[in-house]
């Protein structure tokens, strides 16, 4: 019994582990997306950009999904009259998946 329960323990950290990797890629896709998008939009100064990377980040926690991330995103740039049509904003989120695992995962 002591090894099933082991067991189980084990796997409930790993998932526990695994999800936390998850919300910190997220949470990092949303800062590289928000650095992308300020840089899009003329933000020049490092604080700019990151303030607006932050407004992305906390863009996220409105509901569940990446929708709400998009539709800020989307918006920005539409009001600063970046011409970014949809398909690309979507592929930039997509293509910063990989490298905001990658990130978290080589800083432990």
């Amino acid at each position: 019994m002591t090894t099933f329960q082991d067991r189980e323990k084990g796997e409930e950290a790993r998932f526990a582990h695994d999800a936390e990797l998850r919300f910190k890629a997220e949470v990092r896709r949303n800062k590289l997306l928000g650095f992308w998008a300020a840089e899009l939009m003329g933000l020049t100064e490092l604080a700019g950009r990151q303030a607006y990377a932050e407004e992305v980040i906390a863009s996220d926690f409105v509901e569940a999904g990446d929708e709400d991330v998009f539709r800020k995103i989307s918006a920005d740039l539409k009001a600063k009259g970046v011409a970014v049509d949809e398909a690309a904003i979507r592929r930039k989120m997509a293509e910063l998946v990989p490298v905001a695992r990658e990130q978290v995962l080589a800083e432990g």
